[in-house]
């Protein structure tokens, strides 16, 4: 099956938070995504909210309700981000080791290290009902994939930063593929679903998804809202989902 898009709104809201007026609209651009195809929504709000903002949770979970779609909460499991989870009941909880002070996910969980502080997390998702998924660095190891498997995790999303970051360097491209490859063979030979998230694009997505069979879901929002200025969202999320495909 091909892997399954959901669109993060994270750069639609940052665009919007440039003046102090309601648009671009959130809900406009996500139910125009969502009825072009994509399975879901993403949101990651961080303690600034300096592009989702809290108030556009409650707003969000509601249109992937109406339109039975997913929704995706990432963020750093802080006290602010895990009441925001409890109250508004996403399909899916991606945790990530962010910073707060970062401008963008650059790094997984090293899952040894905070193996204890993770468990007990996953449990509570689980327990009100949520997927959990956990940021992983493409080069995690055996050692770091047994650990977030034993955190009882349901997924793992693979951080393909590095290998966005080599568009324009094929030789480097295949170097930061093998690495996604191995670990995500390592995952699913653990028993983890796999998702993929960052730098994403239409160019490098297909290559992505023909190598790694096992990927679930995508979420992408940098390159998929660029493109959208470009070809509007609709199409832009169709070329998206064509790209899923392989």
């Amino acid at each position: 099956m091909a892997a399954k898009l959901s669109v993060n709104m994270n750069a639609v809201a940052m665009l919007r938070n440039r003046r102090n007026l309601p648009w671009p609209s959130l809900e406009k651009l996500g139910q125009i995504a969502l009825q072009a195809g994509a399975v879901g929504l993403t949101v990651h709000p961080r303690p600034d909210q300096r592009h989702i903002r809290f108030s556009d949770v409650p707003t969000l979970r509601k249109l992937t309700q109406v339109h039975q779609a997913e929704f995706n909460m990432e963020g750093y499991p802080s006290p602010e981000f895990l009441e925001l989870v409890s109250t508004h009941r996403p399909d899916q909880v991606t945790l990530v080791p962010d910073d707060p002070g970062q401008s963008t996910s650059d790094h997984g969980w090293d899952f040894v290290s905070f193996h204890t502080t993770l468990s007990p997390l996953v449990a509570d998702l689980k327990q009100l009902g949520m997927r959990v998924s956990l940021f992983c660095d493409p080069d995690a190891g055996n050692e770091q994939i047994a650990a977030a498997r034993s955190t009882g995790a349901d997924r793992i999303e693979l951080y393909t930063g590095p290998y966005g970051g080599t568009y324009d360097n094929a030789k480097a491209a295949k170097i930061e593929l093998e690495k996604l490859i191995r670990t995500a063979a390592q995952a699913s030979q653990a028993g983890l679903g796999i998702n993929a998230g960052h730098d994403l694009t239409v160019e490098n997505l297909p290559l992505l998804v023909r190598a790694i069979r096992d990927i679930a879901e995508v979420s992408i929002g940098h390159a998929l809202t660029a493109d959208a200025l470009q070809f509007g969202m609709a199409e832009t999320v169709r070329r998206y989902i064509q790209a899923c495909a392989g």
